[in-house]
């Protein structure tokens, strides 16, 4: 499936409604209303700039990085950027090569292509891809056996780009495709500080600056999070103050351990994943499988989710034979090394 969004961007659909209207607002309107990854900001405006000055459609881009970093929004972000229509999709929904050739032979001229989770694509799909980003044009094969033909489409030049959260399930020829391949990074706490006043502002809630800090230190360097966090703060504010009530360091610090969340941002699954490292497997080695199994989560999760925070933040390391708790980890949770 697709979604035919119009030239500003907007879902070309029936109006959205609650959490999901909210989320959509949320989302950063240009480059310059995006907070953080400044190098990655600064880069992409001399490259839009100099496609827009030439008249030429953006070189295809491709964003890899942890979930929550803003990979879809960005993407939003340079169709308005390039004054284009974006069409979506995603890689588990482009199941045969046929989908992805509807799709491509639809577009318009200058068009952007977004397709998210990018490595889930399948071998198959993946080659009709390569001579439509490199060459602006599509081969298709008509009938089966001795009596099949080929035919060749020519495609108007468009913008096509990729996110995934695992860049390294990429086969090389598709990465080697994109003009512009870049990392978004975690976000410090001063960047998601302003991101909550942004968001704060578009729902109409008050909060003071001692909350904003206690919610973006339990952020875990994620936007996602750090949105999500003040919503459900926001619920125990009204409920405690009515509507409109303000934010307080006391009411965001409240509700963040109503929900499970410690001052290292870690959640119950978080915790689960580290103390059965350091508990049942003495720190480790431990294999991913293992590990999946006693937490009761799926591996995919904990590898494309969970893990990524706590390497970055130190308290697990992958090796070859596993998953090992730091000492940072043993003394987070006063468990001693053995």
């Amino acid at each position: 499936m697709t979604e035919d969004l119009g030239e500003r961007g907007e879902i070309g659909a029936a109006p959205l409604s609650g959490e999901a209207s909210l989320e959509e607002n949320l989302r950063p309107r240009s480059l310059d209303e995006m907070v953080g990854q400044n190098r990655l900001r600064e880069n992409l405006s001399v490259f839009i700039r100099a496609a827009r000055e030439r008249k030429e459609s953006l070189d295809h881009l491709l964003f890899h990085g942890p979930p929550g970093l803003g990979k879809t929004s960005l993407a939003h972000v340079v169709a308005r950027e390039m004054g284009a229509p974006l069409r979506g999709t995603s890689g588990p929904a482009v199941e045969r090569p046929g989908d992805l050739a509807a799709i491509l032979s639809n577009l318009e001229p200058g068009e952007v292509l977004f397709i998210d989770e990018i490595h889930r694509l399948s071998p198959s799909v993946e080659e009709i891809l390569y001579p439509a980003m490199e060459e602006f044009r599509l081969d298709l094969v008509i009938g089966q056996g001795p009596g099949a033909s080929s035919i060749r489409l020519d495609l108007p030049r468009f913008t096509l780009i990729g996110a995934t959260t695992r860049a390294g399930m990429l086969t090389s020829p598709l990465r080697d495709r994109f003009g512009w391949v870049t990392r978004l990074e975690y976000y410090p706490p001063a960047d998601l500080e302003r991101i909550l006043e942004r968001a704060a502002r578009i729902m109409g809630a008050s909060i003071g600056t001692e909350a904003q800090g206690e919610i973006a230190r339990r952020s875990r360097g994620t936007p996602r999070v750090a949105n999500r966090l003040l919503r459900r703060v926001r619920d125990f504010a009204e409920v405690d103050a009515g509507p409109g009530g303000e934010i307080t360091q006391e009411v965001a610090r409240f509700a963040i351990e109503r929900l499970e969340v410690d001052d290292a941002g870690f959640d119950r699954l978080d915790r689960a994943l580290l103390l059965a490292v350091l508990e049942k497997f003495d720190g480790g080695p431990v294999g991913l499988d293992t590990l999946a199994a006693a937490v009761g989560e799926d591996r995919g999760t904990l590898e494309d989710v969970v893990e990524p925070y706590l390497i970055y933040q130190g308290f697990l390391d992958r090796r070859p034979r596993g998953r090992v708790a730091t000492r940072i980890a043993h003394e987070y949770f006063g468990i001693p090394q053995r």
